[in-house]
């Protein structure tokens, strides 16, 4: 096994971001950074390092424990990294995905995708409301 992995891989590797290209995307944006400075997507990183991520309005503080080439899998994303996040902040991000949760004006759940009829329905329905705001 080497000993160092580019950044973007080892990313990708322990499922941070579904695809390699998000996870250069993001170094690229400077929404990625190794000791307070922002990091390039072919950076090496070695175990031991502090990684700082900003992604979906939260910031991720992980420290790299092992080496991965390859995706693993999610049950053995423990052994390759080690989360730092402070707790006020999952909070914060748990937070947010609970209000956007609470903000989906039509999706019922477990009934998927509306049909033309019942989107027609809805559509009217904001309508309605719209125009009794106006008056």
């Amino acid at each position: 096994m080497a000993d160092t992995v580019r950044l973007d891989r080892w990313l990708w590797a322990v499922r941070i971001f579904k695809t390699r290209s998000q996870a250069a995307t993001a170094c690229r944006l400077n929404q990625v950074s190794i000791g307070g400075q922002f990091a390039k997507p072919s950076r090496p990183i070695s175990p031991g390092a502090t990684i700082t991520v900003e992604k979906d309005q939260m910031t991720r503080t992980i420290k790299v424990v092992a080496l991965a080439q390859k995706r693993i899998g999610a049950k053995l994303v423990p052994d390759h990294l080690e989360d730092l996040t402070p707790a006020d902040e999952l909070e914060r991000a748990a937070a947010i995905r609970e209000q956007f949760r609470l903000n989906r004006v039509y999706q019922v759940r477990g009934e998927g995708r509306p049909s033309k009829r019942r989107r027609r329905e809805i559509e009217k329905f904001l309508d309605e409301i719209e125009r009794t705001d106006e008056v």
